[in-house]
């Protein structure tokens, strides 16, 4: 294959690995360009490579024919060129960025030593080195404060727990995972930290990182209280990676613009994952970057009316540890916007469970669910669906049942 007919993606994540391995299954072979040491792997699971539980190599992901590591530098779109920073040009007919997304550093003071590079200790939780070094880093009685109480930061202060660190959450907002859970949903995240040893600070900004001899010794917050640090962790979010398609003059706003063909500004040019934004959104999820490198893999390889036209994502969660796992699931709107709503919730303290849905015109629009998630699957099902619900109380059983799930 010429460089002319070439599909080269830049990115080797999830929606990277993906697109490039079903692109060869479909007989359209790709050239994966990737910038980490590291052969694909799936960053999910980092955290349970941290906590332990699985090795490096297990989460690999399987690899493309085609694989490269090189730092692409520049994107030449009318000579169908990417630069890179140690060797020659490599030649695209298709271009696909798979860019992922950078963890979002906060302005702390004290945060970058003179060279802009984080002090000793002071960890982002983005890579398999992040993760690694951490893992090196991290041990029984050793003091963690980890900064963000969402989903990366939960379970973060989850696996530090779990190797025996002294761990302290501090999350600004006025409780843990909120964009994707309810108050009580929160609560029962916050007393399953707790109960591991984690000790969690809501409400609370963090304001400078303090170190000696260039490596961090505390965190102070913003009522001048000081937490003792040997590490650090930043899981403050992440932020669409597009220097590359700005450099090269693509549209981009937040994320990189594509269509229902996940086509950006240049026709030649497609963008998937965390990078791209599509009809306004980005997702940022693993389950919408997998669906975008499907429909592409099948559009590239002569299918015309594959198209992408977005993703009803559910977040699920299993915290794992001493005694029964904790899982939970959260998918569409947890709270009642609209007059009408209907909110159906059932818990019981005596299993740890609590599930609540939101019906919207007959119709599920959201849901919470905690603890034994056989329910998961048909409520996914019944709410990505978007149909009617039956009258005949099959919601109910839905609730308390695995409806065949």
């Amino acid at each position: 294959m010429t460089s002319e007919t070439r599909v080269v993606v830049i990115g080797a994540g999830l929606a990277g690995a993906r697109l490039a391995r079903r692109l060869g299954e479909l007989g359209t072979p790709a050239l994966l360009v990737g910038d980490e040491a590291h052969p694909p792997y799936n960053r999910v699971l980092l955290a349970e490579v941290l906590a332990g539980r699985y090795a490096p190599e297990v989460i690999t992901l399987p690899a493309p024919a085609a694989h490269v590591r090189a730092r692409v530098t520049g994107i030449d779109r009318a000579a169908r060129l990417l630069h890179r920073a140690d060797g020659p040009p490599i030649g695209y007919g298709t271009l696909v960025l798979a860019t992922g997304s950078n963890p979002v550093l906060p302005p702390l003071r004290g945060l970058f030593t003179p060279g802009h590079r984080l002090p000793e200790g002071v960890h982002a939780f983005r890579t398999m080195d992040d993760c690694l070094g951490l893992s090196a880093a991290v041990g029984p009685g050793v003091r963690a404060v980890v900064v963000g109480g969402g989903l990366l930061g939960v379970s973060a202060a989850r696996a530090l727990a779990a190797r025996g660190a002294q761990v302290v959450l501090a999350q600004q907002a006025e409780r843990l995972m909120e964009r994707q859970l309810d108050p009580r949903a929160s609560h029962l995240v916050l007393r399953h930290l707790r109960e591991l040893g984690v000790e969690v600070h809501t409400e609370c900004r963090v304001r400078d990182v303090r170190t000696a001899g260039g490596a961090v010794r505390s965190v102070e917050l913003a009522d001048g209280y000081a937490l003792d640090a040997d590490l650090v962790v930043l899981a403050c979010g992440v932020r669409p990676r597009t220097g590359l398609a700005e450099q090269a003059g693509l549209a981009v706003r937040e994320g990189v613009l594509v269509d229902d063909e996940l086509r950006t500004s240049d026709p030649r040019v497609h963008a998937v994952g965390d990078c791209a934004r599509h009809d306004g959104t980005l997702y940022g999820l693993a389950a919408p970057a997998l669906e975008q490198a499907d429909a592409l893999a099948r559009l590239l390889a002569g299918d015309a009316d594959a198209r992408y036209t977005g993703t009803r994502s559910l977040t699920r969660l299993t915290l794992t540890g001493p005694g029964s796992p904790f899982d939970l699931a959260a998918f569409g709107e947890p709270e009642g916007r609209r007059p009408g709503d209907d909110v159906v919730q059932l818990a019981d303290a005596t299993r740890g469970t609590y599930r609540k849905v939101v019906v919207r015109d007959d119709r599920l629009v959201g849901g919470v669910l905690v603890g034994e998630l056989g329910t998961v699957g048909a409520l996914a099902r019944a709410w990505e669906g978007a149909e009617p619900l039956p009258v005949d109380g099959s919601l109910l059983h839905l609730l308390t049942h695995d409806g065949g799930s």
